[in-house]
């Protein structure tokens, strides 16, 4: 199976199922002498990890990481940083009833079709749970750009119907269990995950994402965009159904008198008075903030009754049971945080190798 790896020299490869004995990944890239914090990085996984409210699957996961290589006394030796997940809370008999049938808008599929064999418990490589190890690999990225003044924050601005705008104080806020900045709203967006959690239903969103201090200069001018390497790097998260960078979908309302991001200079700064482009013109970072959003589908796992067909192709129907998200979207925002700060240290290195 191809497609395990990101990055050119930052660079993730990732293993394991979702009820196999492990989940895990190598890091290859990371510069020698970065001194890690490995408690920030646990934080980052227990904000991802399942079981911590009831707005999650019960599953219950300690998401601890064990690191196997790469780190001696706190500090990277700039060799491949190998580490692990245990899986804890297997429960794999609640999908016996699946391993003959195809779950509607899962992998189940597409996976015995390309390869003539899969792991049904728990979609196995499909599974949202290798999304762990793109966490631990993240904080170790966050503390490298961190280095150079780099601050990534993502946070949920969508939940079904409820939507708010971040504005400029929403990056100092403290978290709450939805990562949402608007206090009201999340009230009512946990109302809603509650209420589709009651009816056996569930509810997608939004997650937007801001970039401060990015440098100047990230990311290349034709295929490899910084833009175009973000959107890969966030459509690769499971449920992701869009992404939309700076003024997005909404540009096309817009004229180019009013969409073009003038520029100014800030006492011997180069700045643009605006920032339709997110942060990114001509594929390479302007040293404005970088924003983004991200869309994210309803879980596919519901609990109704629905129609599809066995590994025969006979008609059937089909009830999942086991434990799931009724709203993966506030357990999702250290995944984006992550995929961001994977893509953004990777193009980090690769600028210091564009000039003498």
């Amino acid at each position: 199976m191809a497609g395990n790896s990101i990055g050119q020299i930052f660079r993730l490869i990732t293993f394991g199922e979702s009820h196999g004995k492990a989940i895990g990944g190598i890091i290859d890239g990371c510069p020698a002498g970065l001194e890690l914090d490995l408690d920030l990085i646990q934080k980052d996984l227990d904000r991802r990890k399942p079981g911590q409210s009831n707005l999650t699957t019960e599953r219950k996961e300690s998401d601890q990481v064990q690191w196997l290589s790469g780190i001696f006394e706190g500090q990277t030796l700039g060799t491949p940083i190998a580490f692990s997940i245990p899986n804890q809370d297997q429960k794999s008999k609640d999908y016996s009833k699946l391993k003959n049938v195809f779950r509607p808008s899962h992998a189940d599929f597409v996976f015995q079709e390309k390869y003539g064999i899969r792991d049904h418990r728990g979609g196995g490589r499909s599974s949202a749970r290798e999304t762990a190890s793109r966490v631990v690999a993240g904080g170790v990225a966050k503390q490298l750009l961190a280095t150079a003044g780099v601050q990534i924050r993502a946070f949920v601005t969508a939940i079904g119907q409820t939507e708010v705008s971040l504005n400029d104080d929403a990056f100092g806020q403290p978290e709450n269990e939805l990562r949402c900045p608007d206090e009201s709203a999340s009230e009512i967006m946990r109302q809603d995950i509650l209420n589709a959690k009651e009816e056996g239903d569930t509810l997608g969103g939004v997650i937007t994402c801001v970039v401060k201090n990015c440098p100047i200069g990230l990311g290349e001018p034709v295929f490899d965009k910084l833009h175009a390497d973000l959107a890969k790097a966030m459509m690769s998260i499971n449920a992701t159904r869009g992404f939309e960078i700076g003024s997005g979908f909404d540009s096309i309302r817009m004229k180019g008198s009013e969409h073009n991001d003038t520029f100014r200079n800030e006492e011997g700064q180069i700045k643009t008075a605006t920032n339709n482009s997110g942060g990114i013109q001509g594929g390479i970072s302007n040293g404005m903030p970088i924003e983004f959003k991200v869309a994210f589908k309803p879980v596919a796992s519901i609990k109704s009754k629905q129609e599809t067909v066995d590994v025969d192709g006979i008609q059937t129907s089909v009830k999942i049971e086991g434990r799931h998200d009724p709203c993966v979207v506030p357990r999702a925002v250290p995944i984006v945080e992550a995929m961001a700060a994977i893509t953004l240290a990777d193009h980090y290195l690769r600028n210091r190798m564009s000039r003498i």
